[in-house]
């Protein structure tokens, strides 16, 4: 059997995983995220953006293990970073980091509801989010948990949901330095790989070019570095707290990734008729569900795709009986 396997994609050109990432890959939770549209109905607006949470969490897995292997090079590490984080000087422990880090890239989005983020906010209960669920169905599902315990060593499933919903979402939670930047390689607000790689492969499926940056010089100017807190004017009482940032060499490509965050919201994601369109999912979805929200119990939620609401749309269109159905006006 193949030790690693190679996935063709059309950002990355190949992501590649090794046995044990190729048996999430296969598991039933996360195979569920084919059936997961990465922007909702927004395929109505841009013929081309019907793309999946499925190809999404791959890109950011490839990411993510490239961002490691950047950040965790001997000749890129701060010689002040290297005193505060001793995970740095351990190839035993770099090596199962690395390996939780790709996991929780991988399994980052499990939790998404059908149409990702439509409708999240009003149709699960209070305290409830797609990243509460995410954890819930790494904690919690079987198939994933018998996978965690044969990897040797052994992944804690602990570990692999911090660094896939990060301390922001997981409130009460201690986080250790290094934690807390590994979190940030997939989460984080200005590096994060999820960030990258959605505006990436949302511009090109959508067809529009405001999502582009150059990544790859980006990635290659990431560093680990001492965020100073300083005590006053003279810096007297400085505390060393690592953080993500970049090189001077990587500002331009830093600029560019924030322009196109800030164009792809005005131009695709907040896109007048595709907010509409979440509205009108939200009010079926309401008078569709059993209680008006989705289940919480893992078994039941990974039951819900796109599919069965897409399937549930064109029977209500067609039974003027059904309780999501809504007749035109005649004049229409």
């Amino acid at each position: 059997m193949k030790e690693y396997h190679e996935i063709r994609d059309p950002l990355h050109v190949f992501i590649r995983l090794d046995s044990d990432e190729r048996k999430v890959l296969d598991s039933y939770a996360f195979q569920r995220l084919r059936y997961i549209h990465q922007l909702a109905l927004s395929y109505l607006i841009y013929p081309g953006a019907t793309h999946r949470r499925f190809e999404h969490s791959l890109g950011v897995m490839e990411l993510a293990g490239r961002v490691f292997d950047v950040v965790t090079r001997p000749d890129a590490i701060d010689d002040n970073v290297k005193s505060i984080i001793p995970e740095l000087h351990n190839k035993d422990k770099l090596s199962y980091w690395r390996r939780v880090l790709r996991m929780a890239a991988l399994c980052h989005d499990m939790g998404h509801l059908p149409f990702s983020h439509a409708a999240e906010k009003d149709l699960l209960p209070d305290g409830f989010d797609h990243e509460t669920m995410t954890g819930e169905i790494i904690r919690n599902h079987e198939e994933l948990s018998f996978i965690w315990q044969q990897i040797t060593p052994p992944l804690r499933c602990e570990d692999i949901i911090k660094l896939a919903v990060g301390p922001k979402k997981l409130k009460g939670i201690k986080f250790t330095d290094w934690e807390a930047i590994l979190s940030e390689i997939i989460v984080g607000d200005a590096f994060g790989v999820d960030r990258i790689d959605y505006l990436l492969r949302d511009s090109y499926h959508a067809g529009v070019a405001y999502g582009r940056f150059d990544h790859y010089r980006l990635i290659d100017t990431l560093r680990i570095l001492p965020k100073a807190t300083s005590g006053g004017p003279d810096c007297s009482g400085d505390s060393l707290e690592p953080v993500l940032g970049i090189e001077e060499g990587g500002l331009h490509t830093a600029e560019a990734l924030l322009l196109a965050r800030y164009f792809m919201y005005s131009q695709v994601y907040f896109h007048p008729v595709r907010r509409i369109y979440d509205i009108h999912l939200k009010d079926f979805l309401k008078k569709w569900l059993p209680e008006g929200i989705f289940p919480t119990s893992v078994k039941l939620f990974l039951h819900f795709t796109d599919s069965e609401v897409i399937a549930a749309l064109l029977e209500a269109s067609r039974d003027p009986g059904h309780p999501g159905h809504e007749s035109r006006p005649k004049d229409c």
